[in-house]
């Protein structure tokens, strides 16, 4: 047996069977290996997608993969940030996986143990991104897809889980009211909520990120990593791919992590500040970026402990300055970030000011979701100008003459 299931708290092991807490503490299960040996130049011959790390990734038989294609995705050089900050910025474009967000790797590692569990269908509990993961990946494997998704998600999540024929339940009230009714739902009902039910195997699929920015950085890591923090597994998964890569020897460094929060949905900063991992959730999130508004973290705490364990921290962003950072990232890179990413370069580009991120080191910020799942921000007081189809109007157009170019119209 390649792997197994152990407390993250007491190391109690477990059979790698559908099973996400510990009977004796409570506390949640993690995926542990046994006697992984990764050579660089085997890596080097392999697919450039997440399963070439196939010996880290809690699957039995390669023939239970539902593969989209997902990962590798590039590690961009932001120059023109760079300069402006004086670090070097580089970019983790998760936008461009197949269903234009990071989430296509755990939800890729859930389904795939779905379909190694024999499982008919899944669910999912999700502000938007991970539903339209799992509704892929399901599509794909030939299963049925539920997902319960608070009801004020971005219209254009729900048009893209709609496309891949998933059963979408709307919830009204937060995401921590959906999930409460998912996880009644895998207890009740028996369904397989891949962030709830089969959690362990879940949060596997995210430290992929890590193991990509070493070999894209010819083994070598930033000073920095900064992450958006919702429940917490993204950075706790990232950090735990870097410690496995370093714990193989394959890197001889660990970077410093940060944990990044928009400041409407920020228990886990706030926490971080008052110098303790007890968080106090967030009852009633207010905050554009949607994707990781979570009051109520569940791995809050050992992000926490991650953070610290790398000497890191946590702050936070606000809706003008994760705005300004989205603009900032397309019109300066070329990246079209949702929210989430836009916190990331904002939380970076306030903690060189701040002074904790130096000038000179380097920095990786995740960039996790596409910028067209939340349209409406950059739309909100666009309005062009319109012409009639006259050489000279489009002279004056784009001279600034723009106002009575308006009135004409």
């Amino acid at each position: 047996m390649r792997f197994h299931l152990e407390c993250r708290e007491c190391s109690t092991p477990y059979l790698p069977q559908k099973v996400a807490i510990c009977e004796n503490c409570l506390a949640p299960l993690d995926v542990v290996y046994e006697n992984v040996k990764i050579e660089k130049s085997e890596l080097e011959l392999r697919e450039k997608n997440m399963w070439r790390y196939f010996e880290l990734l809690p699957i039995s038989s390669k023939k239970s993969i539902v593969n989209l294609g997902t990962g590798f995705t590039p590690l961009l050089k932001a120059e023109k940030i760079s300069e402006s900050l004086g670090v070097s910025l580089y970019l983790k474009n998760d936008t461009v996986n197949p269903t234009l967000s990071f989430k296509d790797r755990p939800a890729g590692v859930a389904v795939s143990k779905a379909v190694e569990f024999g499982d008919k269908a899944v669910c999912c509990v999700s502000t938007g991104n991970l539903a339209a993961s799992v509704a892929a990946h399901a599509s794909k494997a030939g299963i049925e897809a539920y997902v319960i998704t608070p009801q004020n998600i971005e219209r254009e999540k729900f048009t893209q889980i709609a496309a891949y024929s998933a059963h979408v339940i709307a919830v009204k009230g937060t995401y921590d009211d959906a999930n409460r009714l998912a996880a009644l739902a895998s207890l009740e009902l028996g369904w397989n909520v891949v962030n709830i039910t089969s959690r362990p195997y879940y949060v596997e699929g995210s430290k992929t990120i890590a193991y990509e920015i070493c070999e894209q950085l010819a083994w070598n890591v930033p000073d920095f990593v900064v992450v958006p923090c919702a429940s917490g597994a993204l950075l706790r998964s990232i950090h735990r791919g870097f410690k496995e890569f370093y714990e193989a020897g394959l890197i001889y460094s660990l970077p410093r992590l940060v944990g990044a929060q928009a400041a409407g949905c920020a228990p886990l900063v706030k926490a971080f500040y008052r110098g303790t991992t007890e968080i106090e959730p967030v009852k009633e999130p207010d905050t554009v970026a949607k994707s990781i508004a979570i009051g109520d973290p569940a791995d809050g705490k050992y992000a926490i402990r991650s953070v610290l364990e790398t000497d890191g921290c946590m702050e936070e962003a606000d809706d003008r300055e994760i705005v300004e950072a989205i603009r900032l990232l397309a019109s300066k890179e070329g990246v079209f970030a949702e929210p989430a990413g836009g916190v990331t370069v904002a939380v970076t580009k306030k903690l060189v000011e701040l002074g904790f991120i130096e000038k000179g080191s380097s920095v990786a910020c995740c960039i996790t979701g596409n910028g067209i799942k939340a349209q409406e921000l950059v739309l909100e007081g666009f309005s062009p100008p319109v012409i009639e189809p006259d050489i000279k109007e489009l002279a004056r157009a784009v001279s600034g003459e723009v106002e009575e170019l308006h009135a004409k119209s």
